[in-house]
């Protein structure tokens, strides 16, 4: 994928659906359209959030959550220190406190943290694995959801998602139009 990266840009910038037309076979396009994404579905914004267990990690380290929380039922901690408790309807910067309405994990069959690349591919298109989305729904959560676009504008101290909400919505919208194929 390293041949498809835009020369001169910033390492955090996504490269185009259209920077991949060279790729005359459909499913490599597709697969390297989805190692593009996986710019952003690795980056610690989302994987913070998308953990293999029941406890989120945080920051650009990915370490454990301080306080300790853990998942819940919904996705929004346990009853005794639901998410909401700190995490409010916005970033609080002075004291480096995201926020966000909601504020939740991703629900557990999502969960990918510490899978490679190929393996959360095959995760996302599978709707047991994936929350129950579609490809329509995956391109939405993706492109438009605003908890997800939070991650483009995480607040002080917090590398952003590499790219745009709406780079990344259409590299998932490329890959799913080519097949959805997953790299090896």
């Amino acid at each position: 994928f390293a041949a498809h990266a835009v020369r001169g840009a910033p390492s955090n910038a996504l490269a185009s659906p259209d920077s991949f037309a060279s790729i005359t076979d459909v499913s490599a396009r597709s697969a390297a359209i989805f190692g593009e994404l996986g710019k952003v579905l690795q980056s610690p914004r989302c994987l913070n959030c998308h953990p293999s267990g029941d406890r989120p990690s945080q920051g650009d380290a990915m370490r454990p959550h301080q306080p300790p929380v853990f998942r819940g039922v919904d996705g929004g901690g346990l009853e005794a220190m639901r998410c909401t408790t700190c995490h409010q309807k916005e970033n609080f910067d002075p004291a480096r406190m995201p926020g966000h309405a909601p504020w939740l994990l991703a629900p557990r069959e999502m969960g990918w943290q510490g899978r490679t690349l190929a393996e959360i591919c095959v995760q996302m298109r599978d709707p047991a694995r994936n929350g129950g989305k579609s490809h329509e729904d995956l391109i939405h959560h993706i492109g438009d959801d605003t908890l997800v676009g939070w991650g483009w504008h995480p607040g002080y101290g917090r590398t952003p998602v590499p790219g745009t909400q709406a780079e990344a919505k259409a590299l998932v919208t490329a890959w799913v139009e080519t097949g959805a194929v997953c790299p090896d």
